[in-house]
């Protein structure tokens, strides 16, 4: 009898695909076994031919919902078959290269069982099955088996175990299966620790939530707050007691049709909510309104839906979404452990939701945003890691390579077998939980995938935290150091994810953001490169202008305003022809002369060419969070957000910007811009307007530059990154009009153009210079 060895690699265990493969086999009148081991999943499958063949087709057609399959590889067999059935036999672990499913949104068929009143597992807040659920929140070390998850400590009952042991119920090896006799358990307290006599805990939540009460909630990978979101006055206590001030909150709603009262909703974003990640996703705001507090002057809302039955069932009767922001005084990582929530939400939270299994691994909230009609991830969390990328052709033969990160919105990279891990997004390091955190983190991943670094790639900013603890992993590892310039790194994530080969042509990019450090030592921000994996050549930048008080810069955007106008026209001059413009007299009130000579002695003023603080500077002559802003990004962001409304109907300034040649590089002039600007404010031109013409300045500015680059290298491919171009005015009107040009584009999508993508970007240049 014919048979056939097939090796599956991919994303094939924790997710029903042995139950698949025995379903298939049985269709197909097939005798065999597969079972799990370190390289994926193994089939041994005797037939006729013509069965074999159809059931091989069908494999790749009927995956489960979590399965991901990356190689299928079918050699013929020689031996005859042991069995007269097809069995799934027990697991042979001979090393760690499988790759482990992200956490997954409860599916249809559980969201039925809790609605069931006959089902035994109705309203039960943590049933799943292999389709949906926990997986890295819970995971200790592999392989993943549930005596390595905080699931542990439940013994299943008679009939769970009967369900995960039967191969045809789709509960058959769900690691975290359980039930109401068996699993979890939940309940409600106070702040004072006393339990409300209530049968139902999460009915009792409901109430409390519908009568203006701030809940504590401890979730799938953390601990949420939650309100109801069109109560102003709890939603006002919660930012009070959070010393969350002005940041938006994000938004849990029933369903798509509740979103759609509050938020405009196209396809690709109601596919984006309803995935098995189920993350935040940013909305334009239109319809009724929600309380003032919870997006204060802000046109987006970021909503979610519920992706546990927990969830599912808090939200199920109320009529309003709710707020659930993330467990934490804000710039601390949110709860995870049911005593750190007492220490620590009892003075924000009225009452606390809390269960017995432990959260593991802290997880934020995945977000998203739909641009240039791609939905692209601005934080890749929950839902998403710790899923493998598989590299582009010509990495299959890189070592073991761990890339450490940034300092801002940090994630990690492991580099292994052709394919690459970025961890779930850990926060700013200079915040010590985070950094303990990250730590932590690492050694968890180097468990999970056994894996020990050859390289060891970092920033090339020596003050980078996550830069000093690679240098140390790097002596304990005996790994080699490889530092990587930090825009080169953004622009090398984005080929990876398009799947640029490694030996292909270099491509021309933008890569505009904060700040990073360049190889001459100085912080670079709003950069045109060329390069490819290996290596990159700096072809233009933004003019340089100095950063008064070096971070102060970046907290108080006026100091950008001031440090722009004194590099570009004699200030005094401007003082007096444009004395009555607010930004001139909350100037007039600043410590300028010593500001000057601070800029002028180079004393903590480092220049920088940074298009975040370009961004910075406008905003704050506009009136934007001029004296200070209370997070990364909010001056921009509210400079797009006025610039919106007209946008479409604006053009450039004329004569904005101008090139000039400085040291073999172009320079980006924005003295005629600055003008521009001036003159439209004293005039009294709406700044809505103004706002517009900034945006197509920079835009016009951006594609000119890249044009002639182009024609000048003959590289018609060009990468966009950095996290500016999460501004959707610009990531759009350079797209859009470069390929009206005829070029091609490339963006970050499935990975961060912020920060959180950038060990991706590290991890493959360490790997193609070792190659």
């Amino acid at each position: 009898m014919p048979g056939r060895a097939i090796r599956v690699r991919g994303v094939v265990q924790g997710v029903g695909f042995r139950p698949t493969i025995w379903h298939l086999a049985g269709q197909h009148r097939l005798t065999g076994e597969v079972w799990n081991d370190g390289l994926g999943v193994m089939i041994r499958a005797y037939g006729s031919d013509e069965d074999l063949a159809a059931f091989i087709r069908q494999i790749p057609l009927q995956l489960p919902p979590l399965a991901r399959l990356d190689s299928l590889e079918v050699q013929t067999l020689d031996e005859l078959p042991q069995s007269d059935e097809f069995r799934i036999v027990a697991s042979r672990h001979n090393g760690v290269e499988t790759p482990i499913a992200a956490d997954a949104a409860t599916c249809p068929d559980c969201v039925a069982d809790i609605a069931d009143p006959g089902n035994r597992r109705y309203r039960y807040p943590f049933t799943n099955c292999t389709h949906c659920g926990p997986r890295l929140s819970i995971i200790r070390r592999v392989p993943y088996d549930r005596r390595h998850t905080s699931m542990t400590e439940f013994a299943m009952c008679s009939q769970c175990r009967q369900e995960y042991e039967d191969p045809a119920d789709r509960r058959f090896h769900a690691q975290a299966n359980c039930c109401p006799d068996c699993g979890p358990k939940l309940w409600l307290e106070d702040s004072r620790g006393q339990q409300p006599d209530c049968a139902d805990p999460l009915a009792h939540a409901h109430g409390l939530i519908r009568q203006g009460y701030i809940i504590a909630i401890k979730g799938l990978g953390g601990f949420h707050l939650a309100c109801n979101a069109a109560d102003a006055a709890a939603v006002n206590r919660l930012r009070e007691r959070k010393r969350r001030y002005v940041k938006p909150f994000a938004l849990m709603a029933r369903d798509a049709a509740m979103i759609a009262r509050y938020a405009i909703l196209d396809e690709k974003e109601t596919s984006a909510l309803h995935d098995k990640a189920a993350p935040i996703v940013l909305l334009a705001a239109l319809g009724e309104t929600l309380a003032p507090g919870v997006a204060p002057g802000d046109d987006k809302l970021g909503f979610m839906l519920p992706y546990t039955p927990l969830h599912t069932l808090l939200l199920q009767d109320l009529d309003s979404p709710i707020v659930l922001t993330s467990g934490n005084i804000s710039d601390e990582p949110q709860c995870t452990d049911n005593g750190e929530a007492r220490k620590k939400l009892t003075d924000i939270a009225d009452y606390l939701l809390l269960h017995d299994r432990a959260i593991v691994n802290r997880l934020d909230d995945s977000v998203m945003r739909l641009m240039d009609g791609q939905m692209c991830l601005l934080r890749r969390a929950r839902g998403y890691s710790p899923e493998a990328l598989v590299l582009p052709p010509g990495f299959e033969l890189a070592g073991n390579i761990l890339a450490m990160g940034a300092e801002l919105k940090n994630s990690f990279c492991l580099l292994k077998n052709g394919q690459a891990i970025v961890s779930h997004h850990i926060g700013d390091l200079e915040n010590a939980a985070v950094q303990h955190d990250y730590r932590n983190a690492i050694d968890l991943y180097k468990n999970l995938y056994g894996f020990k670094p050859e390289r060891i790639a970092v920033d090339h900013h020596p003050n980078y935290l996550s830069t000093q603890y690679g240098h140390t992993l790097a002596v304990t590892e005996t790994a080699v150091l490889v530092p990587v310039q930090h825009h080169h790194a953004h622009l090398a994530a984005c080929l990876a994810e398009h799947g640029i080969p490694l030996n292909a042509p270099p491509v021309l990019a933008a890569v505009f953001d904060g700040l990073g450090m360049g190889d001459d030592g100085e912080l670079w921000g709003g950069e045109f490169l060329l390069g490819d994996y290996r290596n990159y050549t700096r072809l233009a930048h933004f003019q340089p202008i100095s950063l008064p008080g070096g971070t102060q810069a970046m907290r108080e955007p006026w100091r950008n305003t001031y440090a722009q106008l004194l590099h570009y026209f004699d200030v005094k001059t401007l003082q007096q022809d444009y004395a009555d413009l607010n930004i001139m007299r909350l100037l007039a009130g600043k410590p300028l002369p010593m500001l000057e000579t601070m800029i002028a002695k180079n004393l903590n003023s480092p220049p920088g060419t940074s298009c975040g603080r370009w961004f910075d500077a406008f905003a704050a002559a506009l009136g934007l969070h001029s004296e200070q802003v209370h997070y990364e990004g909010q001056a921009a962001i509210a400079l797009e957000i006025l610039a919106t409304p007209l946008f479409a109907n604006e053009q450039a300034y004329p004569q904005a910007w101008s090139v000039a040649r400085c040291q073999d590089l172009s320079v980006l002039s924005w003295q005629g811009l600055w003008l521009a600007v001036l003159t439209d404010l004293k005039r009294g031109v709406d700044k809505t307007r103004i706002a517009a013409r900034l945006h197509h300045s920079l835009i016009d500015a951006t594609v000119r530059l890249l044009i002639e680059l182009s024609r000048q290298t003959g590289v018609d491919n060009i990468a966009l990154s950095g996290g500016v171009f999460q501004n959707k005015l610009l990531l759009e009107g350079v797209t859009q009009q470069l390929q009206r040009y005829g070029k091609t584009v490339l963006s970050p999508q499935r990975y961060p153009m912020n920060d959180g993508g950038l060990a991706l970007g590290q991890a493959v240049i360490a790997a193609a210079r070792s190659i």
